[in-house]
């Protein structure tokens, strides 16, 4: 057994998977063999969500039975309905909330007793966290705003019908097909940390939402998903200060503060999906008058490139593009959470599948001969 220590178990691998593949110094990013700018471009988030799930996109039989048992759960019943009211009345951390009300969904899942490992049940149950994730947070962010939550629809896509509950009014297909790609761009990312605690709660046979909302607790962390939510504070900031992006860049530095959205534990060169929201960013603005935020973005991406040789992650394009659609800064992450639960679901499945408890060591570096003085003499 190797003694190499691996901080934040970098370049160790621990376990195989055929779901998505990562080439960090081409920017490549695969989910089942197909590269991520296909997707993103040709397939919609059920599609997608399929695919990770089954192995193969659907047929059009196949997607239509799909999305409509994914809208058939939509709903939330009363209980939970009471439970995100009393969360967003007490001004809870959206991140916060969502692990309390994934946690909350087992209690009305009708498998909750099934054994944590067999599949079918697990792929309905997927199906149903996966479908009122986006009931629950849009229903949140409503009554924390004094509005009441809006039904769900059952004839409107995965995307569509999360922006119809947001903000009362059904989306225009622009902002409908771009927040299908970002969902698309978020389904999945190897293992990253929120999968990998997720399949680590799996390991233990825990099941399918104990599973899930490790990965929400996970997400919640700046290092990981809370990232969006900074790179977009940081625009407004820019945005208020009157400075030149550059300038605005150079007095952030110097004050020993860093710019978010920047690097990656994996890619060495730009997010290749930063490059596709790049793209939509800069369209979402120009549609909008408000080019300003792409604008920021790309003169920052290009100073830091030059002369710090940093790329941006997808973070950094998400951030303004979310904004342009006029979604709450402070839901960026949970959104994020509402895409990943798809890639989440498929590694557990695979962990279930495959099983072995995840127990790494550590390597002890503490004392070894000391002795306990009795109480009244410490």
């Amino acid at each position: 057994m190797t003694e190499e220590l691996k901080k934040g178990l970098e370049g160790v691998l621990v376990a195989e998977s055929s779901l998505s593949f990562i080439d960090g110094d081409a920017g490549k990013l695969i989910y089942r063999g197909y590269t991520i700018d296909d997707l993103a471009r040709n397939a919609s988030f059920e599609e997608v969500v399929y695919l990770l799930w089954h192995g193969e996109l659907p047929n059009a039989t196949e997607l239509s039975d799909f999305k409509s048992s994914m809208a058939e759960e939509r709903h939330i019943n009363d209980d939970v309905q009471r439970l995100v009211r009393d969360l967003a009345e007490a001004d809870e951390e959206p991140m916060a909330a969502l692990r309390t009300i994934v946690s909350d969904l087992s209690a009305y899942d009708p498998d909750a007793d099934a054994d944590p490992t067999a599949e079918a049940a697990n792929l309905r149950k997927g199906r149903r966290i996966t479908a009122k994730i986006p009931t629950a947070l849009a229903a949140f962010s409503r009554i924390r705003d004094g509005d009441e939550p809006v039904d769900p629809r059952e004839d409107l896509d995965h995307a569509s019908n999360f922006l119809y509950m947001l903000n009362d009014e059904e989306p225009d297909d622009v902002l409908s097909e771009t927040f299908d790609m970002a969902l698309v761009l978020h389904a999945d990312h190897g293992l990253n940390a929120s999968t990998f605690s997720a399949t680590v709660t799996a390991s233990t046979l825990a099941d399918l939402h104990a599973a899930v909302t490790s990965a929400v607790g996970t997400l919640s962390g700046s290092l990981h998903g809370g990232a969006n939510q900074d790179v977009m504070e940081a625009l407004l900031e820019l945005d208020d200060s009157g400075k030149e992006p550059v300038q605005w860049v150079e007095d952030r530095l110097a004050a020993g503060d860093r710019v978010p959205g920047f690097g990656h534990r994996v890619y060495n060169v730009k997010d290749p999906r930063a490059r596709i929201l790049s793209a939509e960013s800069e369209a979402l603005g120009e549609a909008a008058g408000t080019p300003q935020w792409h604008d920021y973005s790309v003169t920052i991406e290009e100073y830091l490139g030059e002369e710090k040789g940093l790329a941006p992650n997808v973070d950094f394009y998400s951030a303004s593009t979310y904004y342009q659609m006029g979604i709450p800064v402070d839901i960026y992450t949970p959104i994020f959470a509402m895409s990943r639960v798809g890639g989440w679901i498929a590694h557990v499945l695979e962990q279930y599948d495959d099983n072995r408890l995840i127990r790494p060591r550590a390597r002890y570096v503490g004392s070894e001969d000391r002795t306990v003085t009795p109480i009244d003499d410490r």
